[in-house]
């Protein structure tokens, strides 16, 4: 296992997310039986956990990605924030199964963003897939099908999650004590 950056320590190791992933991949290859699925990841943490979702789940699946950007709209609106596509899906998703693959959800602003959107295209379903969930944190109702972990408000880094974009590649995730 590699060093731990900035003495974090760890929060989930390698072995505990790969199983709950695992797990994931069980559930969702039960209740898409006999369908072809599309996975959407918001880039750029949740490639790690698609790319390993995709493994376990054993259907016929494509994948595409989205990036988006938050941004504060106008310095004179307090707080004021809103999120435009900088990258969006390669191709229709109408009359697909979608499952939106997330690192983290905690507000649910930006992912209730990305949701309205893309049930304006009509797939036939529309689900979400999170490894780690805030939900203590949550504006916006959510309906959140698979969850991997609930998680305190700390920081993370590994799996994914990043510290200045550093850090993603680690295999576990860990604290960041900076």
């Amino acid at each position: 296992m590699p060093l731990i950056p900035e003495n974090g320590g760890v929060f989930l190791g390698t072995q505990e997310i790969q199983d709950k992933v695992q797990e994931l991949g069980r559930l969702i290859t039960a209740d898409y039986r006999g369908e072809e699925l599309l996975l959407i990841s918001i880039l750029k943490g949740g490639v790690y956990l698609m790319a390993d979702l995709a493994r376990s789940i054993d259907l016929p699946l494509t994948m595409d990605f989205l990036a988006i950007s938050s941004y504060q709209e106008d310095a004179s609106m307090s707080g004021s924030r809103s999120v435009r596509f900088l990258k969006d899906v390669d191709g229709p998703i109408e009359g697909k199964d979608v499952l939106i693959v997330e690192d983290i959800i905690d507000t649910g602003l930006t992912l209730h963003y990305i949701l309205r959107n893309l049930e304006l295209r009509s797939p036939h379903s529309l689900e979400v897939c999170t490894l780690l969930d805030r939900p203590h944190r949550r504006l916006v109702d959510i309906p959140v099908r698979y969850q991997g972990f609930s998680v305190p408000d700390n920081f993370f880094i590994g799996y994914g999650f990043d510290h200045q974009q550093r850090h993603r590649n680690l295999p576990y995730l860990a604290y960041l004590d900076a």
